[in-house]
């Protein structure tokens, strides 16, 4: 019966949902993480979405950054500042993430930031009111130094919004769910950001695929895998010559 479900959800679905704003369920792999992630196009986000992540993800909340954007901009991996600044703080050096057991690259994690125009930067009103207007600044039709610069005006970093950038080459290197969720809104056709959060169980650990179709069934929500994306991502590939 659950199988069943997820044969339903068809790609044309998830993306359906993901162009209107609607979050869809992004799990892994069986290999990997074994974990599903909340996805909705960061440029769609809004309190009401960060509430419900909150409340039935219960995981961190995060927004991505295709590779190519945060090279231009110089958003960096939280990794590489880390390792550039052992010098001054060795244990950051000592610190590096060379042994996640389920990843045989570096950290998906960039920086954290939040928009000026926030107080605290944690309610639901300001994270969502700055990662939509992150994805609006990166993103906008103009030269990179322009970009560069409305970042620095307008968002303090640290901050409450956790960034991730994917890794170069999207899907080839690394297969986790910044990548397969990025990928996703490519292929939908939205600003290619997604903001994500880890479904957590009453256990403290992971929900199970198992009970996150069920919860996907109630709720009205598609349910995708992560051997479905990368079957689609290459065929988007081959037909639009997309070089991300």
């Amino acid at each position: 019966m659950s199988e069943g479900f997820v044969r339903k959800s068809t790609l044309k679905e998830v993306l359906e949902d993901i162009r209107t704003g609607r979050i869809v369920l992004v799990y892994d792999f069986d290999e990997r993480e074994k974990e599903t992630d909340m996805t909705i196009a960061s440029e769609f986000v809004t309190p009401d979405i960060l509430r419900k992540m909150r409340n039935d993800a219960g995981g961190l909340i995060c927004t991505t950054t295709p590779n190519k954007t945060a090279k231009e901009l110089g958003l960096p991996f939280l990794s590489d500042v880390f390792w550039n600044n052992r010098d001054a703080y060795p244990l950051l050096g000592m610190m590096a993430p060379n042994d996640i057991p389920y990843d045989n690259t570096k950290s998906s994690f960039g920086i954290t930031l939040n928009h000026r125009k926030t107080y605290t930067g944690i309610t639901d009103g300001d994270r969502a009111f700055t990662i939509r207007e992150f994805v609006s600044t990166v993103f906008r039709d103009a030269p990179a130094e322009d970009r560069i610069k409305e970042l620095g005006e307008h968002f303090r970093a640290p901050g409450h919004v956790h960034l991730l950038n994917t890794t170069s080459k999207l899907l080839k290197t690394r297969h986790g769910h910044t990548e397969l969720c990025t990928a996703l809104m490519y292929m939908a056709g939205v600003k290619p950001s997604a903001t994500i959060c880890e479904m957590m169980g009453n256990d403290g650990m992971s929900r199970s695929k198992e009970e996150v179709i069920e919860y996907s069934k109630k709720n009205g929500m598609h349910f995708i895998t992560g051997e479905e994306i990368m079957a689609a991502w290459d065929e988007f590939l081959k037909e639009t010559g997309a070089d991300v």
